[in-house]
């Protein structure tokens, strides 16, 4: 069987790696490279090095949209973790229904983000209207708390799986020891179950964080960066760049802002990632 697997591997590989190198490696590396041109289809592009670059970090819109950004992950990770693990400690105690209480939560994550987005902006404007209060398109404060409350909605559910896996592993007898020990229920959750599912708060820190910063379609749905781009998020702005902008010159803005984008988003997960892992458990 071995002899016949490394015979005949490169026969099933081949397909899914061409497939890769087709549908992410080459559009990556020519993404790069138009990154430092101008152009306006990918065969007329001309080079003019590190200038769009120099534009895109100097465009106050995308200054804004990172700060915004920046405040919006850090706000919705922790409520969103903070409100998943105190779900997922509920339903690991013996109630009755937790499975059903299980997919009720998760069902929202089942929901696509555009649909989600102009179904809660319907619900907020219409609590607004009913409230005195301006509609999301002009007020940039209930479009910041719409957009959390909306990620919240949506991740808590898939989240609070996760978390449920890890307190399930949590070895009984700790537990127990620590009860007999005369720990309270505090201490225990602290001094046990916090470190022991360790590798479950790496999990749900890095898909958090990393979906708070390439929010794009709720975002859009949602408040569409209104009003004056008070709301508009760090995908969203490069979208407006690259489409909303006219001039060749903008598309290369654009794409290099991208690139910004994701090298920044790839320092933020592996800092967090070196982090939180480093606090872990081996059981």
């Amino acid at each position: 069987m071995e002899k016949a697997l490394k015979k005949w591997f490169p026969v099933f590989v081949l397909p899914t790696f061409a497939a890769f190198i087709i549908g992410f490696i080459w559009p990556f590396f020519q993404g790069l490279y138009l990154s430092l041109c101008r152009f306006t289809t990918v065969n007329n592009a001309q080079f003019v090095g590190l200038s769009n670059f120099v534009k895109a970090l100097t465009d106050t819109t995308f200054k804004d949209s990172f700060f915004f950004t920046v405040s919006f992950a850090v706000v919705s990770t922790v409520v969103i973790n903070v409100l998943a693990f105190a779900v997922a400690l509920a339903l690991t105690r013996s109630i009755k229904g937790t499975n059903i209480f299980r997919t009720v939560f998760f069902m929202p994550n089942l929901i696509g983000g555009i649909v989600l987005g102009y179904i809660w902006q319907i619900l907020f404007n219409c609590v607004l209207s009913l409230l005195g209060k301006q509609l999301l398109s002009l007020n940039t404060t209930a479009g910041y708390w719409g957009l959390i409350i909306l990620m919240a909605w949506q991740q808590i559910g898939y989240m609070m799986i996760i978390y449920v896996a890890g307190l399930q592993n949590v070895p009984p007898e700790l537990v127990e020891a620590a009860e007999i020990d005369g720990a309270t229920p505090l201490q225990t959750l602290f001094r046990i179950k916090l470190p022991m599912v360790m590798p479950s708060i790496t999990i749900c820190l890095f898909l958090t964080i990393t979906n708070s910063f390439k929010l794009f379609d709720q975002n859009l749905a949602l408040t569409a960066g209104e009003p004056a781009h008070a709301t508009e998020m760090l995908a969203l702005n490069i979208y407006n760049t690259f489409y909303a902008r006219s001039g060749p010159q903008w598309k290369g803005i654009g794409q290099a802002k991208a690139v910004v984008f994701f090298v920044l988003v790839i320092c933020i997960a592996l800092s967090q990632l070196r982090a939180t892992r480093s606090k872990e458990v081996q059981q």
